[in-house]
């Protein structure tokens, strides 16, 4: 039995609004984990913050249209929703077409993820599949996967088997 999947809205964390949102054209076929690689945050309202944050740095530093990232989740295993289910993200440069982002709040190259984030983001990938926004064969990808770069940084890359292994 597929276990309900609570999501901190756009609304609740004080989101701006999208300049443009693309929908996907189907069910993605790749779900792509990424770190922020800043601080984790402890409580929800400080992730709130982050969340908030990044978003405005997506936006007015890097000219992205919304939030690069489908979902993110904190520590404490609470999910926020950024761009949300079927619409293109901007978090894996040429592979946002066919795929779901989702940022770990927190920089794993030094840090391991917690035990609740993980299995957040395990109920995550169920929800997406059961309610058609994620092709059951999905592949998982971490970002170092598809690009020149550390993310989802050592500690995070290392565990990804655990995310694979439960849908």
């Amino acid at each position: 039995m597929e276990e309900a999947v609570t999501i901190v809205s756009r609304l609740q964390w004080g989101a701006a609004a999208p300049r443009n949102k693309e929908t996907l054209k189907a069910a993605a076929q790749r779900a792509v984990i990424h770190h922020t690689a800043i601080e984790s945050c402890k409580s929800q309202s400080d992730c709130m913050r982050q969340v908030k944050s990044i978003q405005k740095t997506h936006m007015q530093e890097r000219g992205f249209d919304d939030i690069g990232y489908n979902f993110l989740v904190g520590g404490d295993g609470t999910l926020y929703e950024g761009r949300g289910w079927g619409v293109v993200g901007a978090h894996a440069k040429g592979n946002n077409h066919d795929s779901l982002g989702i940022a770990f709040l927190g920089n794993f190259n030094n840090d391991t993820p917690s035990r609740e984030a993980l299995q957040s983001v395990k109920r995550l990938l169920q929800s997406g599949v059961s309610h058609g926004f994620l092709h059951p064969e999905f592949v998982l990808f971490g970002h170092r996967d598809l690009g020149n770069t550390e993310c989802p940084g050592a500690k995070l890359y290392a565990v990804l088997s655990q995310l694979r292994d439960a849908t």
